[in-house]
């Protein structure tokens, strides 16, 4: 079964960066509606930033300027970019797609299985 697979997470100093990286498991026929999320400790899971298959953007206001999320379709991947990483931003980071499957063309909505991301003060 087609999953999405995270990679990239780790500890990293105030400052730092990190690129985190979710690609399909297996081939699909493409994804529509990407997106990164994330959960603090104690904290709701909280939308990061989405992007669409023609590329258009949205961020959440805490990240706005410091991460940037961009795919690559023919890889059926998605990237965040994150620099000037603040403590705050410590959570766990995970992705989702809206997946179609190759034939009988399946649609799906999928979550990776969530990358730790640690920084530092």
């Amino acid at each position: 079964q087609v999953q999405l697979v995270e990679s990239g997470g780790g500890l990293v100093q105030a400052g730092g960066s990190l690129r985190l990286s979710c690609a399909a498991s297996r081939s699909i026929a493409g994804i529509y509606g990407m997106g990164w999320y994330r959960q603090a400790p104690d904290k709701q899971r909280e939308l990061v930033a989405t992007i669409t298959r023609g590329g258009r953007t949205d961020y959440a206001d805490s990240v706005k300027g410091r991460f940037t999320i961009s795919r690559d379709n023919a890889k059926n991947t998605v990237y965040l970019q994150m620099n000037s990483l603040k403590p705050e931003d410590t959570a766990v980071y995970y992705c989702n797609g809206q997946i179609t499957t190759l034939a009988p063309y399946r649609n799906l909505d999928l979550w990776g299985q969530g990358t730790l991301v640690t920084v530092s003060s």
